[in-house]
């Protein structure tokens, strides 16, 4: 498997994917994708990576990182990861963790202060995700909202994500 960069050729794959690994999820509104592609016209993908296997280099997964605000502490260097997407057929076979941890790797070689994610405690506690008290995703339970801190004070307020995430289509 190969994990790499979003390449110019790769939005129409990486919308499949993406598409794909939502099919079935619960607590979802199924725009995934269109998240992922308004991000991209925002040009506010700041990590967008690629997991790659076989001899075709097929695309089998993608993660995408923006940038978020905090109020009203003003935070700044923190990200959002997600949507994070395995194909059904490669999930469970450490191609979200590989991304994940790819992902994580280049918000700290970029001097970023920390990142924050919606999802399952129990996954994403692996990657040393916790829940912080003080940090807010306003209308959502405070066990599924987790960060991350790369160094420094943890900030406190609520996190917005990008418009982007109120994509429809």
């Amino acid at each position: 498997m190969l994990i790499r960069e979003e390449r110019a050729g790769d939005a129409a794959a990486i919308e499949c994917v993406t598409v794909a690994a939502f099919a079935d999820a619960a607590h979802t509104s199924h725009t995934e994708q269109f998240i992922v592609n308004a991000l991209r016209r925002a040009g506010q993908l700041t990590v967008s990576l690629v997991a790659q296997v076989g001899e075709d280099e097929e695309i089998v997964g993608h993660v995408a990182v923006s940038p978020v605000s905090i109020s009203p502490s003003g935070a700044v260097g923190w990200y959002g990861l997600g949507p994070i997407s395995v194909v059904p057929g490669r999930q469970g076979q450490g191609v979200g963790a590989a991304l994940m941890k790819a992902a994580l790797e280049r918000l700290r070689q970029a001097g970023a202060a920390g990142c924050v994610v919606l999802g399952e405690p129990a996954y994403y506690g692996r990657f040393g995700f916790v829940a912080r008290p003080g940090l807010v995703l306003p209308g959502v339970p405070a066990e599924y909202f987790q960060a991350v801190c790369f160094g420094g004070a943890w900030p406190e307020g609520d996190v917005q994500y990008h418009d982007a995430f109120n994509a429809t289509q």
